[in-house]
């Protein structure tokens, strides 16, 4: 997979580099894994408008123009809400999509790292998931992620990433829904019965890359190190900002509304990156601490400012 793209010597003395495709590089994921990988690679951002993965012509000849050595994608639909209420729809973006990327990337000798998640599981443990566990997933968004992981299997070369409620800079997610609500002298309402891990997009891609990096293929379960509830997440990015964390209501998820089942726990064990020698994350704490920080820079008024 080597190529000419310039070197890079790495802590154990070789060098090397790597052309790496990034799907869905305008979504939350896509943009911390381009900063990750853009340090030290030749990253190729590819968005729905560079790259509609439930196109197969347009993804073969996007990959065919760049020959990357690495294939990094998170693109699909990330909404369990809308796979529920449009199945043909995910199963276009998540699984149809994922086997385009994947029949392109065989044809040119190219890895995938391909992103899941926690939701390929059922909820029903009392303990971490760890890489081992079947999947048993019982949503529509769970089932179409399950399928485009069997999809990426069939590669002689692949990683699969299960992660879980992202947070990072690029796009508006959980956690500043709830800063900017709290930060309105408004009351978000987060589920308070769903525990599981969080991930920090910056520190993911980063270990992402780690591990591409080292050729060590296989499946992993990636967040940021410790369990939290959604409600604990919530409040503590509010403290952290300095505002009024009481305002963060908590309610049973089955309360919400809403339309796809969420799971009651999801707290995913990083055994595979233990046992193949990667340090962990850091814990969730330290990781939204450092994104708070860098909310409060960038946009002081939605810290109440």
């Amino acid at each position: 997979m080597a190529t000419d793209h310039g070197q890079l010597t790495t802590d154990k003395g070789h060098s090397f580099s790597m052309k790496v495709a990034i799907t869905g590089a305008a979504g939350l994921f896509g943009h911390g894994l381009v900063s990750a990988f853009a340090a030290r690679h030749d990253v190729v951002p590819l968005t729905r408008a560079e790259a509609d993965i439930t196109n197969q012509d347009a993804v073969r000849g996007v990959l065919e123009k760049i020959r990357p050595d690495v294939v990094v994608h998170p693109a699909g639909s990330p909404d369990l809400d809308f796979c529920e209420a449009n199945p043909a729809a995910g199963y276009a973006m998540n699984v149809h999509g994922t086997r385009f990327i994947v029949e392109a990337a065989r044809e040119l000798g190219a890895a995938v790292a391909y992103i899941s998640t926690d939701a390929v599981f059922d909820g029903q443990k009392q303990t971490p998931y760890v890489e081992s566990d079947p999947p048993h997933p019982t949503t529509v968004y769970g089932r179409t992620k399950w399928r485009a992981e069997q999809a990426v299997a069939n590669l002689p070369h692949h990683w699969i990433f299960r992660v879980s409620v992202l947070f990072g800079p690029g796009k508006t997610n959980f956690v500043e829904k709830v800063l900017r609500k709290v930060a309105a002298r408004e009351e978000p309402v987060v589920a308070a019965d769903q525990m599981g891990s969080a991930t920090y997009t910056l520190d993911a891609g980063q270990k992402i890359m780690e591990v591409v990096e080292g050729r060590r293929y296989g499946l992993y379960h990636l967040s940021n190190s410790g369990p939290c509830s959604r409600l604990e997440l919530a409040r503590h990015a509010a403290e952290l900002a300095g505002l009024d964390a009481s305002r963060v209501i908590g309610k049973p998820a089955e309360e919400m509304g809403r339309r796809a089942r969420r799971l009651k726990y999801a707290v995913m064990e990083m055994r595979a990156l233990k046992e193949a020698g990667f340090e962990l994350p850091r814990s969730w704490q330290d990781a939204l601490a450092h994104y708070v920080r860098s909310l409060a820079l960038s946009a002081p008024t939605l810290m109440g400012a």
